[in-house]
């Protein structure tokens, strides 16, 4: 069952040209004043969703877009940002791509969001799929094992932060804490400081490949899926569905199909049907 309904805005600026057409993607390069337009966009739309009852909105995290396609490197500031100028509206991370952080910093700072806005942040998060991005950022993304192997042992130590009083790591990427003396003594733990007030978190993560072993990881830590569809597709394909279901059987749940899920379609919105159809093609 649809309980919400929520929207999507990636972070791009307005265009003079769109459509096969138009300027392609490599062409296109705007000046900075145009690209922090984007902030002013992101203001209008969460004012306008906030007012007619929609639930959440939901942001995306990229880097170096002066195409003007997605220009907000930061969605936990803004969404901090945006839960001050609304009144009940959630603010979506969708997502903070983890490859491109530290895991702690990442932990921190939706902490943070988390109290300041009194719970209307929804964590978010990602593996990546832009290599300007991920790769400049340091992290793999063209050897596959090795990004998904960083991401799963951020995944771990960001939900040990926010599930426990203090906690220590030692895996292949990170060791936390640094094994250094601390005030006369040696460090064994450490505690995130804030915490999440609301836990526990809330959290989403992309469903692409619909690997066994992917959602297995989701489902072990409570993290809910998010499908996209669009219009030529016609919403999401059934097998990725039946696949979430199962991954959440296969941990002992019995759920409806669609259970912790969100599905993104893409619409078109005119004044008829047929002008809709006619102006998106």
């Amino acid at each position: 069952m649809i309980k919400n309904f929520g929207t999507l805005y990636a972070g791009h600026i307005d265009f003079d040209d769109i459509g096969f057409d138009a300027t392609a993607a490599n062409d296109r390069e705007y000046t900075n004043e145009q690209l922090v337009k984007a902030y002013d966009k992101a203001d209008a739309i969460a004012l306008v969703m906030d007012r007619t009852g929609y639930d959440t909105f939901w942001l995306a995290e990229h880097h170096f877009q002066h195409e003007g396609y997605e220009a907000i490197p930061n969605i936990l500031m803004l969404a901090t940002h945006l839960a001050g100028r609304t009144k009940n509206i959630r603010f979506g991370c969708g997502f903070n791509v983890s490859t491109m952080w530290h895991p702690i910093r990442l932990a921190e700072d939706y902490a943070m969001a988390d109290v300041l806005t009194g719970g209307r942040v929804v964590f978010g998060v990602g593996r990546g799929y832009h290599s300007r991005e991920v790769e400049t950022f340091g992290a793999p993304l063209f050897d596959n094992d090795a990004n998904r192997e960083l991401f799963e042992e951020q995944i771990d130590i960001i939900f040990k932060a926010f599930n426990e009083d203090s906690f220590s790591h030692h895996g292949k990427n990170y060791d936390i804490p640094a094994n250094v003396p601390y005030r006369g003594y040696d460090l064994e733990e450490v505690t995130l400081v804030p915490r999440p007030l609301n836990r526990p978190v809330e959290c989403y993560q992309p469903i692409q490949s619909a690997s066994v072993r992917g959602l297995d990881f989701m489902v072990k830590h409570g993290i809910k899926g998010l499908v996209g569809g669009g219009a030529a597709s016609g919403g999401a394909p059934s097998p990725v569905v039946e696949a979430w279901r199962d991954a959440l059987s296969r941990d002992g749940r019995d759920t409806e199909l669609g259970t912790d899920m969100i599905v993104g379609v893409s619409v078109y919105i005119a004044e008829t049907e047929e002008k809709a159809m006619a102006e998106a093609s």
